[in-house]
């Protein structure tokens, strides 16, 4: 096995996970002169529409993840929600970036939520509970409204559930299946920001202008950047994210999101170790994407210009749009400085991200404006 840096183009990136990010990945790695070998229940997943070689299996299937490592130089994540006890097998044929201990850090909530304990980071109060009596006492503890969310597998809202009284709260958490779950107070955040950055394996980070998040039904809605910020409120949010990264020694792309309360105090709310939605912006409006940047990170090369060349404004495309056939793209296509992104996912589902379009704009709030209208065109 060869572990020598920097991975130059010629060399294959094994991907474990076929979704988007994976697929936007490997168009930049492609563009750069790098292979791509993706793990996948699906040959036409949206990474394997640009890879060079699919390995068919489950997230969880050790063999075939071993499969993914032998053909790879290096070994790298389309989503979290690989097990890290694969990661550490896989460990030993190929490198893989980011590394188990980042997965296994991030991927039980309760133990991530001790990590940022230690490090000493705000975030909103909120206990583990193993059954109803301890559920209530954690309530007591924390007070109502809170939100009740499970360890593991949850995103996009799903495995979480809102309890408005305590007396309520056991059928909330049977209602997520009475998994093992954490319950933290209900935040009543002004907005919710993510810092996206990447840090290298020689510890060079690079960190992107901070983006301002909006969700709808739990999914993220838009996106703008850059969030207008004061320098220091800037700072802050940078030094809690650079921190995070450096302490679980991440190699590659990391999103950290983050509430900002009415006062301005910040909140750490979740830690993506992964490319990041609200980090697609970057993908046109930036001198290097977020893309790019993760595979010269987990490839060892020097980490590329993270600096925003105009304002821009992200809009996800989600399934429901399809409600009464394919969308109509002429209204995008017909903006000079619009920029259309469609995912390749076969079938579209309510809630399913199936693609984003990028607002260039040196007025973010003009793009802002435009969105409902934009989205209604779509569906006209």
């Amino acid at each position: 096995m060869n572990r020598s840096l920097p991975l130059l183009p010629g060399a294959t990136i094994g991907v474990l996970g076929g979704g988007q990010l994976g697929r936007m990945m490997a168009m930049e790695a492609r563009r750069m002169g790098y292979r791509i070998c993706v793990l996948d229940r699906d040959t036409r997943c949206p990474t394997g529409q640009f890879a060079d070689d699919v390995v068919v299996g489950t997230l969880d299937d050790l063999e075939s993840a071993r499969c993914v490592a032998e053909r790879s130089a290096v070994v790298t994540l389309d989503t979290e929600h690989v097990p890290a006890e694969v990661l550490t097998a896989i460990s030993e044929v190929a490198p893989v970036r980011p590394g188990p201990r980042v997965l296994a850090t991030i991927q039980d909530r309760a133990v991530q939520k001790q990590f940022l304990d230690r490090l000493g980071l705000p975030q909103a109060a909120w206990s583990t509970f193993a059954d109803d009596a301890e559920l209530a006492a954690a309530l007591t503890r924390i007070g109502a409204p809170a939100i009740i969310k499970a360890r593991r597998a949850g995103y996009d809202g799903k495995g979480q559930a809102r309890v408005e009284h305590a007396a309520d709260a056991p059928a909330a958490w049977h209602r997520i299946g009475s998994q093992p779950a954490t319950v933290e107070a209900l935040v009543r955040f002004a907005r919710e920001i993510s810092v996206v950055l990447a840090r290298g394996v020689d510890g060079a980070i690079a960190i992107y202008p901070i983006a301002e998040n909006v969700h709808r039904h739990h999914v993220l809605h838009t996106t703008r950047a850059p969030a207008p910020m004061a320098p220091a409120q800037r700072a802050a949010a940078e030094r809690i994210a650079t921190t995070i990264a450096a302490a679980l020694d991440h190699v590659g792309v990391m999103a950290v999101e983050m509430f900002e309360l009415p006062d301005g105090t910040l909140l750490v709310n979740e830690i993506a170790p992964r490319t990041h939605n609200s980090g697609h912006y970057t993908y046109g409006a930036c001198a290097t994407s977020q893309f790019e940047q993760h595979v010269r990170a987990v490839c060892g090369l020097p980490l590329g210009d993270p600096r925003q060349l105009t304002a821009a404004v992200m809009i996800n495309l989600i399934g429901d749009l399809w409600a009464d056939g394919d969308p109509r793209w002429q209204h995008v296509l017909a903006r000079p400085h619009a920029r259309l992104h469609l995912y390749g996912k076969l079938s579209p589902a309510r809630a399913r991200k199936m693609g984003h379009v990028l607002l260039l704009d040196d007025d973010p709030d003009r793009a802002l404006a435009s969105v409902d209208e934009l989205l209604a065109a779509l569906q006209s």
